[in-house]
């Protein structure tokens, strides 16, 4: 591409042609470090317009054996191929307010496990047909006398019983079994070391057998925690404490992705160590928040991560809590 050399006086400037001052491509950002390293992929997920398909973001994010990426938004669960294009949908009324999700493989086909907390009750549904086969209301059967039921997380065990956590409202995690059957509850609201201030995510804790639950105390003070729990209900022990507000867990072999509200992903080992850290924002006024419009997204950097989930290959697919909507995927560098 050449330019045309203008001359006026003794100062010399280009004047360039109008297609070399467009926006530049944005270019992929690396984070992280050793073998936690990842590159972003820039645009993933947007559509063909380079806007943001999914409306606003409060979700998770999960992965079928088909390597499909599921993730929730204000209107509904939108399905992406792993090269970012949508590949179906399940929106309207029955699908909205998915604030966690989990995935499983079962004898009649993959289910996805969602806690909707705007809706209160948790659900099961058809990953392929989008058929709802289960619902859990607030069980009448636990006795308990609650002026709000607002899920947050749920899980599901080996055996097929269903963990759902109150997070946004009593703190009570409720466990029934795989037809929906009241069982039991357990912890309560408050700041004690067996108390839970927002339980905000979980999952199954597989790299320990027995295995455990592993819980978010987001907003335990005065900084939030992992905790693990057995499949019980008792308290094991503290896992990680000092956290910012940590809001969703998500495990592959020895390794666990925790979203952090303020804007950043952290990475533990088997022993529960930060061995990496993804896409910190430094901005106090930009992290924490949904309110930051996709003309205001800066490649490598985030806001307000919700949810994650791990693909075969070690990828990470990382969902922020934002008013436009926004799902990024970052791939491991080998």
């Amino acid at each position: 591409m050449q330019s045309r050399l203008l001359s006026i006086g003794f100062a010399v400037v280009f004047s360039l042609p109008f297609t070399v001052l467009a926006a530049e491509k944005v270019q992929p950002v690396r984070m992280g470090c050793g073998i936690m390293t990842f590159d972003t992929v820039p645009g993933w997920g947007l559509g063909e317009d380079g806007k943001s398909v999914i409306g606003s973001t409060h979700g998770g994010v999960v992965i079928d054996k088909a390597g499909s990426i599921y993730t929730s938004s204000s209107l509904g669960v939108f399905v992406f191929s792993p090269e970012g294009k949508v590949i179906r949908r399940f929106v309207g009324d029955k699908y909205t307010n998915m604030h966690d999700m989990e995935i499983r493989d079962e004898a009649e086909g993959e289910f996805i496990y969602a806690a909707r907390n705007a809706n209160a009750e948790g659900i099961k549904f058809n990953a392929e047909t989008g058929d709802i086969v289960l619902k859990l209301p607030f069980p009448q059967e636990s006795g308990l006398d609650l002026k709000q039921f607002s899920p947050t997380a749920i899980t599901v065990a080996a055996n097929g019983d269903i963990i759902l956590a109150d997070g946004y409202a009593s703190n009570y995690i409720f466990k029934f079994d795989k037809t929906g059957k009241y069982l039991m509850h357990f912890g309560k609201k408050g700041n004690g070391l067996k108390e839970f201030n927002t339980a905000h995510g979980m999952t199954l804790d597989t790299r320990y057998t027995p295995n455990r639950l592993l819980i978010c105390d987001r907003n335990h003070q005065p900084k939030g925690r992992l905790l693990h729990y057995d499949l019980d209900g008792n308290f094991i022990d503290e896992v990680v404490t000092g956290l910012g507000q940590p809001t969703s867990v998500a495990i592959q072999g020895d390794y666990v992705s925790v979203p952090d509200l303020q804007g950043r992903v952290v990475i533990l080992d088997k022993n529960n160590t930060i061995m990496a850290v993804l896409g910190y924002n430094p901005d106090p006024g930009k992290g924490g928040t949904n309110n930051v419009p996709q003309d205001q997204w800066k490649e490598g950097i985030f806001s307000g991560t919700h949810g994650s989930y791990w693909d075969k290959e070690g990828n990470l697919y990382v969902q922020d809590w934002n008013v436009s909507g926004r799902i990024m995927k970052l791939v491991r560098v080998k």
